[in-house]
Protein backbone atom coordinates (compact mmCIF):
# COMPACT_ATOMS: atom_id res chain seq x y z
CA UNK A 1 0.00 0.00 0.00
CA UNK A 2 0.78 3.37 -0.95
CA UNK A 3 0.54 6.10 2.12
CA UNK A 4 1.05 9.72 0.30
CA UNK A 5 1.28 13.25 2.19
CA UNK A 6 -0.59 16.33 0.82
CA UNK A 7 0.66 19.52 0.87
CA UNK A 8 1.99 19.36 4.26
CA UNK A 9 4.62 17.27 5.30
CA UNK A 10 3.42 13.89 7.30
CA UNK A 11 5.32 12.59 10.87
CA UNK A 12 3.95 9.49 11.20
CA UNK A 13 0.84 7.23 9.70
CA UNK A 14 -1.39 4.94 10.10
CA UNK A 15 -3.82 2.88 7.92
CA UNK A 16 -6.90 1.07 9.15
CA UNK A 17 -9.31 -1.65 7.36
CA UNK A 18 -11.90 -4.12 8.09
CA UNK A 19 -10.98 -7.45 6.80
CA UNK A 20 -14.64 -8.92 5.16
CA UNK A 21 -14.38 -12.78 5.29
CA UNK A 22 -12.02 -13.97 7.85
CA UNK A 23 -8.66 -12.71 6.44
CA UNK A 24 -5.82 -12.76 8.68
CA UNK A 25 -2.07 -10.97 7.46
CA UNK A 26 0.65 -14.14 7.41
CA UNK A 27 3.63 -11.16 6.67
CA UNK A 28 4.21 -7.35 6.96
CA UNK A 29 6.74 -5.06 5.98
CA UNK A 30 7.79 -1.58 6.32
CA UNK A 31 4.90 -1.23 9.24
CA UNK A 32 4.00 -2.39 12.59
CA UNK A 33 0.24 -3.84 12.56
CA UNK A 34 -2.19 -4.69 15.65
CA UNK A 35 -5.34 -6.31 14.78
CA UNK A 36 -8.35 -7.01 16.65
CA UNK A 37 -10.82 -9.20 15.23
CA UNK A 38 -11.30 -8.18 11.33
CA UNK A 39 -10.00 -4.47 12.27
CA UNK A 40 -6.08 -4.09 11.09
CA UNK A 41 -3.97 -1.33 12.30
CA UNK A 42 -0.55 -0.61 10.73
CA UNK A 43 1.14 2.33 11.82
CA UNK A 44 4.68 3.69 10.78
CA UNK A 45 7.92 2.15 11.14
CA UNK A 46 10.66 3.57 13.31
CA UNK A 47 12.15 4.70 9.32
CA UNK A 48 9.30 5.81 7.26
CA UNK A 49 7.17 7.64 9.54
CA UNK A 50 8.19 11.38 8.60
CA UNK A 51 7.46 11.97 4.67
CA UNK A 52 7.99 15.03 3.07
CA UNK A 53 4.79 17.66 1.12
CA UNK A 54 3.85 15.74 -1.82
CA UNK A 55 6.48 12.48 -1.04
CA UNK A 56 4.99 9.19 -0.09
CA UNK A 57 6.11 5.67 1.10
CA UNK A 58 4.86 1.67 1.00
CA UNK A 59 4.29 -1.00 3.16
CA UNK A 60 3.14 -4.62 1.64
CA UNK A 61 1.96 -7.62 2.84
CA UNK A 62 0.66 -11.25 2.08
CA UNK A 63 -2.99 -12.17 3.51
CA UNK A 64 -4.41 -15.73 3.65
CA UNK A 65 -8.12 -16.52 2.91
CA UNK A 66 -10.39 -15.44 0.15
CA UNK A 67 -8.76 -12.43 -1.58
CA UNK A 68 -10.57 -9.31 -1.01
CA UNK A 69 -9.99 -5.65 -1.59
CA UNK A 70 -11.03 -4.22 2.04
CA UNK A 71 -11.68 0.12 2.10
CA UNK A 72 -8.81 1.60 4.15
CA UNK A 73 -8.07 5.01 5.73
CA UNK A 74 -5.42 6.29 6.53
CA UNK A 75 -4.90 9.20 9.15
CA UNK A 76 -1.60 10.90 11.17
CA UNK A 77 -1.60 11.65 14.54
Amino acid sequence: MTVRAGGSAVNGWTVKWTWPSGQTISSLWNGTQSVSGSSVTVRNADYNGSIAAGGSTMFGFTANGIAATPTATCTTP
